[in-house]
């Protein structure tokens, strides 16, 4: 079953490698050269940019190299010279590592930090796309975080491996990252104070996202006698409870929650972590995950995939 599961794998990845998706890579390049360009001018026209983006940097020293390098190099790429990506990808990398550790130390500059922060992840994940055409997704389930069935236990040995991780899962996807992610924003000067009521209104999204984590780890392990985490998955396909609903009630859940945790902590940057976090998942993970249901359950799942959504509530009214 697992070569089975792996050949259909192997097969779709190369239906999308030779399906023309190179082309997003190049349009995104193409973005990011007339995006530099523009900042570039407001750089040299708008004091408010300069001060926000560069801080006491020396901007036209800088220009020298970047324009070339970056606003150049990226209309390269956009244009299918892919060789240049040996002089863009390093450029960008050592800009952002440098623009980060002077925010860091400075507290001036932390929007233009944050912008090639962003340039980097894209243009890291645009690179990958246009010489391999795709994104290796199936790095992130490999070693321990391979698909496998659950072992035979009881429920409750099933129910309490659950809650384990479940607390983990809080433990550092809602407390020590968001931390992190608090001081960094502290120490670039990038906050902004959220209204009191928006604030408030994030402790009942909470309750009501950790309500459904709870009883979507509970239904899993009691019914399909196993856990939300891929080394351990349930032997059962669960179509119960909160799946009734929505296909992955554990990804609304947690996605929801590092929302609600951003706007606790009155945190901009820790709600685009959650909300970065969903297309993660989205795009990479669950296709992997859906395929390997696929796998095990077949038409089964194929009928429940078809009926329930993945992201919006599914609500039948029944008729008697």
């Amino acid at each position: 079953m697992r070569d089975s599961f792996n050949k259909k794998l192997n097969k779709r990845r190369s239906l999308a490698t030779s399906s023309g998706q190179l082309d997003w890579s190049r349009c995104y390049f193409l973005i990011q050269s007339l995006a530099g360009a523009m900042w570039w001018i407001g750089v040299f026209t708008v004091p408010g940019i300069r001060n926000a983006t560069l801080g006491q940097l020396p901007a036209e020293l800088i220009a020298w190299f970047d324009i070339p390098l970056f606003v150049l190099g990226s209309l390269l790429l956009a244009l299918g010279w892919r060789q240049g990506a040996c002089v863009v990808l390093p450029w960008i990398t050592l800009v952002t590592a440098a623009m980060f550790i002077y925010s860091l130390f400075t507290a001036t500059a932390g929007l233009g930090a944050l912008i090639m922060i962003a340039s980097w992840v894209c243009s890291l994940l645009a690179t990958t796309q246009m010489f391999i055409g795709r994104i290796p997704s199936e790095l992130l389930i490999r070693g321990p975080f391979a698909f496998r069935t659950a072992p035979q236990r009881n429920v409750k040995g099933h129910f309490w491996r659950t809650t384990n991780q479940l607390l983990c899962f809080w433990a550092l996807f809602l407390c020590v990252i968001p931390a992190i992610i608090l001081v960094i924003e502290r120490r670039l000067n990038v906050m902004l104070q959220f209204p009191v009521e928006l604030r408030l209104f994030g402790v009942p999204v909470l309750i009501s996202a950790s309500a459904l984590g709870i009883w979507s780890a509970v239904t899993m392990s009691t019914r399909g006698q196993g856990t939300p985490l891929p080394s351990s998955m349930p032997s059962r396909l669960v179509i119960s409870g909160p799946y009734r609903f929505v296909r992955n009630p554990m990804a609304v859940a947690g996605i929801t929650q590092g929302v609600a945790v951003g706007l606790i902590s009155s945190s901009w940057l820790v709600v685009v972590y959650a909300l970065a976090g969903s297309l993660l998942w989205n795009w990479l993970i669950r296709p992997e995950e859906e395929a390997n249901l696929e796998e095990n359950f077949a038409e089964e799942f194929r009928n429940y995939k078809h009926n329930v959504s993945c992201w919006v509530p599914t609500i039948r009214i029944r008729r008697d």
